[in-house]
């Protein structure tokens, strides 16, 4: 199911992940400690549009972890601390 643009990157931006603008908005997640991560992604410039399932699941993959807790983690079910361990367990923290 698709996924409002704002409400990924403001569900991205609450759980410590950095905006930088370019060509994109790129998201780079900062871990509680400040570090920079290997957790990252990127959204199209844009207004009003959602992001298809296939462009989830490769955020999703982009950022350590799968589609169902990538939703998760944008909707705020899934807390930082967990996600973290995620980050740890698939070696990107």
């Amino acid at each position: 199911m698709p996924k409002a643009k704002r409400d990924i990157e403001a569900g991205l931006t609450r759980k410590g992940f950095k905006r930088r603008e370019g060509d994109h908005s790129y998201f780079v997640y900062e871990s509680l400690d400040g570090k920079k991560t290997m957790a990252s992604t990127k959204v199209s410039h844009g207004r009003g549009f959602d992001v298809a399932d296939n462009l989830l699941s490769l955020m999703a993959k982009q950022c350590g972890i799968n589609k169902a807790q990538f939703l998760k983690l944008v909707e705020c079910p899934l807390q930082r601390d967990d996600y973290e361990v995620l980050l740890r367990a698939a070696g990107k923290l």
